[in-house]
């Protein structure tokens, strides 16, 4: 026969025993749950595009381009050394005859630019960020 202290701290063992286990499973649960969140959210995000924009013929290819907010756009001098720039109202490029220049579109809108050397030849384009 098994004495009543015996008995006691057997019951407290076991007690102490599932409130371990029970504070283990909820632990898990919730570092499964929070490991859960950020995989849901990422695969949902989409990551930012760079998009082109050739300059070429006196001309901006394409003249109109739509993109979402958070990408780029790189402009392409391609028109064989004659020195274009890309002008927007409260930016723009330097004028060259090659080479690259690139902005990040933060904000929803439409952004008209164009090459101030040849405006009157037409040359202009638009950004339309959504």
């Amino acid at each position: 026969m098994r004495s009543p202290e015996r008995r006691t701290g057997s019951a407290r063992a076991r007690l102490a025993a599932a409130s371990a286990l029970a504070a283990a499973s909820a632990l898990a649960l919730a570092l499964a749950i929070a490991g859960a969140l950020p995989g849901a959210a990422a695969s949902t995000a989409r990551s930012a595009t760079t998009h082109s924009v050739v300059l070429q013929n006196i001309r901006f290819h394409p003249a109109t381009l739509s993109i979402r907010r958070g990408d780029s756009v790189r402009w392409l001098w391609r028109d064989g050394g004659i020195h274009h720039n890309v002008t927007f109202q409260r930016f723009h490029s330097r004028t060259q005859g090659s080479g690259s220049y690139t902005v990040r579109f933060a904000h929803a809108g439409t952004f008209a630019y164009r090459c101030t050397i040849h405006a009157s030849q037409g040359m202009g384009g638009k950004i339309v960020v959504h």
